[in-house]
Order: C-alpha cells, then sequence, then structure tokens
C-alpha cells in the first residue's frame, strides 16, 4: 500500500502558531541525565513563545537544570489530526513587569493550587503536519 502524498502536509510557521493559539493543553518533554519524562500543562500561546505556570516539584527543577525542552500540542478529529512540536529553551520569569504580564494573561491552574512560577518557553524551531484521515472500511 502506498502513501498518499496529500495525507500529510507540513505546516507553515503561520499556520502552526495560529493552531498553537486555538488550544491550551499541551506536554512539556524535558530530559535530564539522559532521563525522559514529560507532564501535561495548560498554555498560553502568544506570537514568539508559549507560557505556563508551575510551583516547586519535579518540572520546575528538570526545567533549571536543562533548558532545552520540547512542547508538542495536537488535535484528534474524525477526519483530520494535527501536532505542532516546539523545541527551545525554558526560561523562568524573574523580572517584575514580565510577571505581571503574564498573570494579566488567561493562564490559569487546573487545580486549586498555587503556581508562582512562569515558564516561558522561546522557540528555536517550530514545526507542525496535518494529517487527512481515512476510515478504515
Amino acid at each position: 500500500m502506498f502513501a498518499d502524498e496529500k495525507a500529510i502536509t507540513n505546516l507553515s510557521r503561520t499556520e502552526a502558531w495560529e493552531l498553537l493559539q486555538s488550544r491550551t493543553m499541551g506536554r512539556l518533554a524535558v530530559s535530564v541525565a539522559g532521563q525522559p519524562d514529560i507532564f501535561p500543562i495548560n498554555y498560553h500561546a502568544d506570537d514568539n513563545s508559549v507560557l505556563m505556570r508551575t510551583a516547586s516539584g519535579t518540572k520546575l527543577l528538570e526545567v533549571t537544570i536543562n533548558q532545552s525542552v520540547a512542547f508538542e500540542t495536537d488535535v484528534y478529529g474524525p477526519h483530520e489530526a494535527w501536532s505542532v512540536v516546539i523545541k527551545g529553551q525554558a526560561v523562568i520569569l524573574e523580572n517584575p513587569a514580565d510577571i505581571a504580564a503574564a498573570e494579566s494573561l488567561p493562564l490559569r491552574s487546573w487545580i486549586p493550587t498555587e503556581k508562582p512560577v512562569f515558564i516561558r518557553i522561546l522557540p528555536s524551531e517550530v514545526t507542525g503536519r496535518r494529517f487527512r484521515l481515512t476510515s478504515k472500511s
């Protein structure tokens, strides 16, 4: 069976950012001492970065040790799916003006716990693909 070349479409950077901005849930991938880890997160995407909140714990520790991260979000539907992946650097916001700006965004914790630390992913690479799905007969 030959793959239909129109079944997979590479997205432009603009299309990838538009899809990132349409969602609020993704996955943060980190690696420390050769051990990969992945965390579901809620996020806010602007034109140039992805912002998330966290508290003390494994996620914060790991991005402090290794700032090189990957981030992915996707959608799977009955006829189409897409995935966007960002690779870049995780930067902990420390400047009071940056923190105040981040606090004004619609980025709230899923659970009723304090998430006082903001992390911004500054992308070095943004890729995305759209998949046309076929029904199995």
